[in-house]
């Protein structure tokens, strides 16, 4: 057996070495050619490069639950949306900017398909109190006769002088004991709080709705939101940025900001995407030039000379050039993680060639001699390197078969990366040592202060051994409180536009941020869905397109018709007060402001309080300035107007059935062939993944066939952990198996593995303990883990067979200390991304690579101590 694995060595070597001869002799053709393959590489890169920066492609559609998501996102249009977020102080501004925005949008036939005001336009505005409990529509037409009065002061004469008249009318009414002072306390707060900020900050802002309801305005009632369908244009790297760019110019054309103090937001698929693109893009140039002088220090450092630092670094650019045109070939577009084959190739493709490099240096200084250098590099390092090619190579193309979609294509590319970087190693890399002829080396290349450590590990090897096995059994217990945070929003900046607002309107459960989905082929069969849902305790609420058609109807019309006719006389005046002069404005003021001090009189309590400071708000404001009071009136006449409009709207409702909702509108819940959605809500806290998973859960249970945001949570969530067993399985077996047929000794193959496992089982640990879970992107450490794991393993392995001690001495430590130094730059960078996924992918990388070297350098000397054949 001996000499059967001597021989299948001396093949492989024998083959390495023969290349190695072959492209030192013809040096300039081998050069030539490989520049030729990364122009050509580069060229086709730069035509075909595309980055697909949608998480939830990560996973293979050809999953059950992501077939439905996708049928679903067809049915209902839902690939490629923007929702512009209007927001302003007041629901009076932001209602009216939303729908000038939306108008303005909706003739911009170049940039958009389609334009809707999601809860307005004219339907809504019409029949918006046949939505509202019938108690409630009761209650607030039942008002309509005690504000008729005030209503047609103000609307026939909107100006300060109307509005102190109204106030002067409602005193009137106080005095005859319709309503007590106390009753007053908060519509007089309200109004002079206003008054206040015109007289201290020039400006102010006034609601109407705020001052007639009972409860307090929401975010939701200070905004406005329109769905909007762009044309995009998939040749550029952000195919919705024309759009979103002429959604904030026409806000900026329309003046909302100035005119009604509003600003718009934009979120939704298509923003999110251009801005995780940006995000991933913010600071990459930066940080790779700042990587890569860092590794051409770290290369200096390990090799010592410029021409050796050029010759790795030139087919380090070569490798990479030529493998991310065969990545693009091969995936057609990137997605945020196979775009991080770039630093493994980094990391691993400049191993080959420190490894390569730092074993010509000390054959070098050995024979001083340039063709002998390279030629005994190559049959030292044949077998290790072809070895730790090879199985790194196996490692990742085991998450081919796996579903997560991400890494099965970072591991196709990755894959084929490790082998052309092993090609370029033992080709371009000796070819250009071989024209550059750098000068010999002047003194041994290792680590003899290293010695009293190596001399510490045999010494001491047993205890080391079991007390590492040790710490690692006893903390494998911690790895049941490993997370793993499948949410693909906490892998998002949250300091980009398109995130912070779906956080915001998350916290809406109108808004159906985190609702999950039931497509159903009837009304009626979403009628029996809802009933089903509605029991689930998880369930907060459920809709669909039967909801928006009110019930009890006929008395709610009674109810709008019969205040139509008490409040549509004040609302419509015969005639309009001309404007009144400054001086006119200046004693009503005055006026009002002596009625209120004499309705406060000696009183005391909240109401006189009230009272007595809007009367001195009132007197300050007409002893001040004809433009401060222009400002004021603005303040309170604007949105006077338009809830007055909104008003009349409001009483011209009429009957709602399916077949009069607004075909947009239902185009929401019921797609162009039949299929009708029903939509649930959760209870609880929004942004609690245990929360999530409890209600995805929930509502499967119930409804099999659900799907959304969830639901996708959930089942991604399953779908990785399941892809890192069968794909960790599969590489662990691919490894064994190559292991075996190269050394053909088990327990030379457990030396291999072993340390490998108590890297991983550490890593994990670790991430236990300092908080950090797994996630859509950190996860690709675990394959990494055992790419880099399993190369510098192997090296140690392979050197300690042929019969090497002192090993932490030798160049090899030398050459794996700086590759893994290098590894860990090109981490580093990840880890200062500003994009919180790759920030963290950075960061497990780290750590992995960290727990790697260790047990590299610490624990496998340890665990081989002597070799074999010196211990006979």
């Amino acid at each position: 057996m001996h000499i059967a694995v001597a021989e299948r060595k001396n093949v492989l070597t024998a083959i390495v070495v023969s290349i190695v001869k072959t492209c030192t002799r013809f040096a300039l053709v081998t050069a030539l050619v490989a520049i030729v393959l990364a122009s050509g590489a580069v060229f086709y890169t730069a035509r075909n490069f595309q980055i697909n920066t949608d998480i939830n492609k990560l996973i293979s559609p050809d999953l059950d639950w992501r077939q439905r998501d996708i049928a679903f996102e067809k049915a209902f249009d839902q690939e490629r949306l923007i929702l512009a977020v209007v927001e302003a102080p007041t629901p009076e501004f932001a209602s009216t900017a939303g729908a000038m925005l939306a108008a303005k949008l909706a003739s911009d036939h170049d940039h958009f398909e389609a334009v809707q005001l999601l809860g307005g336009g004219p339907f809504f505005e019409h029949n918006g109190l046949l939505f509202l409990p019938t108690a409630e529509v009761k209650q607030v037409t039942s008002q309509f006769g005690e504000a008729a009065p005030l209503v047609e002061i103000m609307a026939g004469d909107p100006s300060l002088r109307g509005l102190t008249g109204a106030l002067e009318t409602g005193l009137a009414g106080l005095k005859r004991g319709q309503f007590s002072l106390d009753s007053t306390a908060r519509p007089f707060s309200l109004i002079a709080q206003s008054v206040e900020d015109v007289l201290t900050r020039g400006s102010g802002t006034f609601s109407w709705r705020q001052l007639a309801s009972d409860k307090p305005l929401t975010a939701s009632d200070r905004r406005s939101l329109i769905q909007v369908k762009p044309y995009l244009d998939f040749n550029a790297l952000e195919p919705g940025k024309d759009a979103t760019d002429a959604i904030r110019k026409a806000a900026i054309d329309l003046d909302l900001a100035g005119k009604l103090d509003a600003r718009v937001r934009l979120t939704g698929p298509v923003p999110i995407a251009n801005e995780e693109f940006a995000t991933v893009q913010e600071g990459a140039v930066a940080n790779g030039i700042g990587t890569m002088l860092v590794v051409l220090v770290i290369l200096w450092l390990a090799l010592r000379s410029p021409k050796i630092i050029f010759a790795v670094f030139a087919t380090l650019f070569i490798g990479l050039a030529i493998t991310t045109a065969l990545g693009l070939m091969m995936v057609t577009s990137l997605n945020l993680l196979s775009i991080a084959f770039a630093v493994l190739f980094i990391g691993l493709g400049v191993d080959f060639g420190i490894q390569y490099s730092v074993r010509y240096r000390s054959e070098r200084f050995k024979s001083n001699d340039l063709e002998t250098a390279l030629l005994v590099a190559a049959k030292r390092s044949a077998v290790p390197l072809s070895l730790a090619a090879m199985a790194t190579s196996a490692g990742f193309l085991s998450f081919l078969p796996t579903d997560y979609k991400g890494v099965s294509e970072l591991g196709k590319i990755a894959g084929v990366g490790m082998l052309i970087a092993f090609l370029a190693s033992i080709t371009v890399l000796p070819a250009l040592l071989r024209l550059l002829n750098p000068p010999g080396e002047e003194e041994p290349v290792g680590y003899a202060f290293l010695a009293p450590l190596d001399h510490f590990l045999e010494k001491h090897r047993v205890a080391i051994v079991v007390c590492t096995l040790a710490v690692v059994i006893l903390g494998s217990p911690a790895l049941y409180f490993l997370r793993f945070d499948f949410n693909p929003i906490h892998l998002r900046s949250t300091k980009v536009e398109s995130i912070a607002t779906y956080l915001d309107l998350r916290k809406d459960p109108e808004t159906g941020a985190n609702a999950i989905n039931v497509m159903v082929k009837s009304e009626q069969d979403a009628k029996r869905v809802e009933a089903r849902l509605a029991k689930v305790p998880e369930v907060a609420s459920t809709r669909s397109l039967d909801s928006f058609v009110p019930a009890d109807q006929p008395e709610k019309l009674k109810l709008i018709a019969q205040g139509a006719k008490v409040l549509g006389p004040a609302l419509n005046p015969d005639s309009v007060d001309q404007p009144p002069s400054d001086e006119e404005n200046v004693g009503a003021l005055k006026g009002a402001a002596a009625s209120l001090r004499k309705a406060a009189a000696d009183n005391q309590g909240p109401g006189a309080a009230a009272a007595k400071r809007l009367a001195d708000d009132l007197t300050k404001l007409a002893d001040s300035n004809q433009a401060t009071r222009e400002k004021a009136q603005a303040v309170f006449v604007e949105p006077l107007k338009i809830m007055f409009e909104q008003l009349r709207n409001l009483l011209k409702a009429e009957p709602v059935s399916l077949k009069s909702l607004p075909p947009d509108f239902v185009k929401l819940w019921k797609s162009e062939d039949g299929i009708t959605r029903v939509e649930a809500l959760p209870r609880g806290d929004p942004d609690h993944n245990e929360t999530l998973r409890k209600f995805a859960g929930a509502v499967l249970a119930a409804e099999p066939n659900a799907i959304g945001g969830p639901v996708s949570i959930l089942k991604s969530g399953d779908t990785i952990v399941r892809a890192f067993i069968e794909a960790g399985l599969w590489a662990l077996i691919s490894i064994a198996i190559l292991l075996w047929l190269a050394l053909r000794r088990v327990t030379d193959v457990l030396l291999t593995l072993v340390p490998l496992l108590v890297a991983g089982a550490v890593t994990l640990e670790i991430c236990v303990v300092i908080g950090l879970p797994l996630n859509f992107a950190n996860i690709v450490a675990l394959p990494l883990l055992l790419g880099v794991g399993v190369a510098f393993k192997i090296y140690y392995v392979t050197a300690w067979r042929s019969g090497r001690t002192n090993l932490l001495q030798s160049s090899l430590t030398r050459a794996i200390f700086f590759s893994a130094l290098t590894t860990a730059t090109a981490f580093g960078s990840l880890w200062l991304s500003s994009h919180p996924g790759t920030a963290s992918m950075g960061k497990l990388l780290a750590l992995s690579l960290l727990t790697t070297l260790a047990a590299v350098l610490l624990f496998q000397p340890a665990l081989m101590g002597r070799p074999r054949d010196l211990g006979k």
